[in-house]
């Protein structure tokens, strides 16, 4: 029996099991508008759109997930529980903790550290470290270099905290994370949890050490080059 989840309004069989999952439902759109051949909305719930269309004849939806890992948590755990979702890609900002991954720069990220207390939740005591499918960050990074793309593969935090103001990402970047971010750890869980297939990947929006910046309108409509990288490893069988 198919069970309508709570957050996400789509029928069975309208999400395919290949998803794109932005920060920003806005992004959403952006994609299924300029990427996606005969994109049909299916969600609209809390203004969190969601898209089903094609890209290059492989029917691919694209999910907003909302700001942090509560949010995330949400969408995620509905896509792989009620719509069988196989392979989840995000795709979202990210600042830069290091000195050669450059404001707009490509971002592949292996493993996720976190802050969060989802898991502490879920695992107490002990220290859970999420990581990436290997076969998605693989192709990635194989994608990246046939398109030309300046791509940095590396350890990312998933952080509760927007406004950091102790500093947090300092010591992260001792111990070798190259950048800040809000979602990844939990969708990474959550894909372990479930069997299924996760990668985050992220265009650097501003970076910590040079306060070099991009403004709200490029990061909604633009960074392309994530989009595509996203989609061209997605529909990789």
């Amino acid at each position: 029996m198919f069970y309508m989840s709570t957050h996400i309004n789509a029928p069975e069989g309208v999400i395919a099991d290949k998803v794109l999952l932005p920060g920003d439902p806005l992004r959403a759109k952006f994609i299924a508008e300029n990427f996606l051949e005969n994109a049909v909305c299916y969600n609209e719930v809390r203004g969190m759109y969601g898209f089903t269309g094609t890209y290059k004849g492989v029917k691919v939806s694209v999910q907003g997930t909302g700001m942090g890992q509560p949010s995330m948590s949400i969408y995620a755990t509905e896509l792989f529980r009620f719509y069988d979702v196989q392979k989840a890609i995000r795709i979202g900002t990210i600042g830069s903790v290091k000195e050669d991954v450059k404001i707009r720069d490509t971002v592949i990220a292996n493993v996720a550290f976190s802050d969060s207390y989802l898991l502490n939740q879920r695992f107490g005591g002990l220290h859970y470290a999420p990581n990436s499918n290997f076969e998605l960050l693989y192709t990635a990074y194989n994608k990246a270099k046939e398109l030309g793309l300046v791509a940095k593969v590396g350890p990312v935090v998933s952080s509760d905290r927007f406004y950091d103001d102790n500093e947090d990402w300092k010591l992260w970047k001792k111990y070798g994370a190259i950048g800040i971010e809000m979602e990844s750890a939990e969708l990474l869980t959550l894909a372990a949890e479930y069997k299924r297939k996760a990668l985050p990947i992220f265009t650097v929006s501003d970076h910590l050490l040079t306060g070099e910046s991009t403004s709200a309108e490029e990061r909604q409509l633009s960074f392309k080059n994530m989009m595509t990288l996203a989609l061209e490893t997605i529909i990789v069988e």
